[in-house]
């Protein structure tokens, strides 16, 4: 996760931070000529990943749920408020690509959410696992040896992929 930090706000410990890496794989299918909005800054090394690779990025420690900037958001939210997250970048129209659990998927909210959108909700299926650094307090779990055990994909809206389904 990057950003809104749910381990203090919702009182779960989902504050998984992004690895470069993960911008890395998907960066040939980042729009370039959009400014990305990095929305929950978690340790803010997503964003800086992010401008390292090249991109216009508005990363800044505010709550997602007052705000509104940018052109699209490039992120990986709070896994406990995937539906709250969602919903409001629905209500928005705001194109983006989340990092969200593989499983989410099977998830009635998501469909219900997009099915009768002209843009459908398509996927972007990492070659492996992502390993995040996972945070508790703000502080890096001890132990912890970036080695996550779930799966994620990149799920995407309203940003031109040719496919629905991407294989990296």
């Amino acid at each position: 996760m990057s950003g809104y930090t749910a381990g203090r706000r919702c009182g779960k410990h989902d504050d998984y931070m992004t690895p470069k890496s993960a911008w890395e794989n998907i960066r040939h299918l980042i729009p370039a000529n959009k400014v990305i909005w990095e929305a929950f800054y978690g340790d803010g090394k997503s964003g800086v990943a992010l401008q390292e690779l090249g991109f216009e990025v508005i990363h800044q420690d505010t709550d997602f749920f007052q705000h509104n900037l940018g052109d699209i958001v490039v992120s990986n939210p709070p896994f406990s408020k995937t539906k709250d997250v969602l919903r409001r970048l629905r209500e928005l129209e705001k194109p983006f690509i989340l990092i969200l659990p593989a499983l989410k998927i099977h998830n009635l909210y998501l469909s219900e959410l997009f099915k009768d959108t002209p843009d459908r909700l398509q996927v972007i299926i990492p070659r492996k696992r992502i390993h995040f650094k996972k945070l508790v307090g703000g502080k890096p779990v001890e132990g912890w040896k970036d080695a996550t055990s779930f799966e994620c994909f990149y799920y995407c809206w309203k940003i031109g992929m040719e496919r629905d389904i991407v294989w990296l």
